[in-house]
């Protein structure tokens, strides 16, 4: 089991980027959350399997049709930090 934290910047807000999140890993097989952040940037905290992971994270580089996807950050992250399931905060 791997985990990982994501941090995508662009037009990633108000254009169903973190439901089309949810969708994705879910359909991965990940749990966690994806919340957005003051600043713009979408954070997305994902667990599972680190091929599922490396998916949601190529996933991540263009997101929905309606988002533009500028960067995305990959940091390590521990796998206690997401609960059961995929949450949109």
């Amino acid at each position: 089991m791997s985990a990982a934290r994501f941090f995508v910047a662009g037009k990633v807000q108000g254009v169903w980027f973190r439901a089309s999140t949810r969708e994705q890993a879910l359909a991965l097989g990940l749990r966690g959350y994806a919340n957005n952040l003051v600043d713009g940037r979408v954070e997305v905290l994902a667990v599972g399997d680190e091929a599922a992971l490396a998916r949601l994270a190529e996933w991540l580089g263009h997101g929905p049709a309606q988002a533009r996807v500028d960067r995305v950050i990959r940091e390590p992250a521990r796998e206690d930090e997401a609960s059961e399931g995929f949450v949109c905060g």
